[in-house]
This record gives structure tokens, C-alpha cells and sequence, in this order.
């Protein structure tokens, strides 16, 4: 099996049904927010405008998943995954995945490991026995070098930084 087989039917109907059931109160504040009307107004006016409204927030939770898939092929990258295994996932060709994702595969200096979580990037350096570690946050935070005894124990303090810092 691979990941991009197709869903069965009845996973489908439940995948549209939870994504409906998110979509509905982001389009209703952005109906509410564009018209002025309450949020309970939702469904009244012109088709065409309340149409328009939930396309709207289509495109909102389609940016937001385009941005959450950049963060999971750079995390899987960060784990070692290649653009030719990011692009078999996605049915595309290593060099669209290369492409769609530029950053998600990095080339960290022999023996340096990239980690990206959260929105943010850690780097690993072996120290003296030890392991170094810096990283920077999605909000933007930069940790001071801290050295742990392992590379295991380097990864999981960094970790925590990014999830501590993250958006």
C-alpha cells in the first residue's frame, strides 16, 4: 500500500464531513466581518454572496494546509526523507517535489542534523563528546548554544524550545 492510494468511499464522506463541519464557522465570521450582519445572518441574503463566502474561506483553509504541508515534508526531510520519497507520498516526481518544497530537504554540514518542528529550524553538532544545539523558532526566538550529552537528549531539548516558541 502506499500513501497515495485513494480513500475509500465511506473515509472520504467522513474527511468531507469534518472538513464542512470545520469551514462552517470560519465562513460565517468572514460572511459576518465582509457584510456587517451577525454571525446568525449567515445563510440569508443573496446565494451568490453567501456562495462567495464560504469560497473564501476555502481559500483560507487552503493556504493553511499548503503552509501545514510545507511543515510536514520539512520535518519528514528533517528526519532523513529524500524529494524522491516526499514526491512518491504526494504523486508527484522527486523534481516536483523539489520544486514545491525547496527547503524541506536540507544539507546540514557532515555531521551537523537539521531538525524543523513547529515552524522553526534546530541544528545538532556534535561538541566534545557531546552535542550542541542552537535553534530558531517560528516566532522568530533564537536559543543560546546548549551542549547535552547526547545527540538523542540534543534533539528532544531542542524540540521543546521549537514547540515552546512556536505560533
Amino acid at each position: 500500500m502506499t500513501y497515495a492510494e485513494e480513500l475509500p468511499a465511506e473515509e472520504l464522506t467522513g474527511l468531507e464531513s469534518a472538513l464542512h463541519a470545520a469551514l462552517n464557522p470560519l465562513a460565517t465570521a468572514l460572511r459576518a466581518r465582509t457584510t456587517g450582519q451577525p454571525e446568525e445572518h449567515m445563510w440569508r441574503g443573496e446565494p451568490v454572496d453567501v456562495a462567495l463566502s464560504v469560497l473564501a474561506a476555502w481559500k483560507v483553509v487552503d493556504q493553511e494546509v499548503k503552509r501545514l504541508t510545507a511543515i510536514a515534508a520539512g520535518t519528514a526531510g528533517s528526519y532523513g526523507a529524500s524529494y524522491e520519497q516526499l514526491g512518491a507520498v504526494w504523486g508527484i516526481t522527486r523534481q516536483g517535489a523539489r520544486k514545491k518544497w525547496p527547503d524541506a530537504v536540507s544539507r546540514p554540514a557532515p555531521g551537523t542534523l537539521a531538525l524543523d518542528l513547529f515552524g522553526g529550524r534546530a541544528e545538532l553538532t556534535p561538541a566534545g563528546g557531546g552535542w550542541t544545539w542552537t535553534a530558531t523558532a517560528a516566532d522568530g526566538t533564537r536559543s543560546d548554544a546548549t551542549t547535552a550529552p547526547t545527540k538523542e537528549e540534543a534533539a528532544a531539548l531542542a524540540g521543546a524550545f521549537l514547540k515552546e516558541h512556536a505560533r
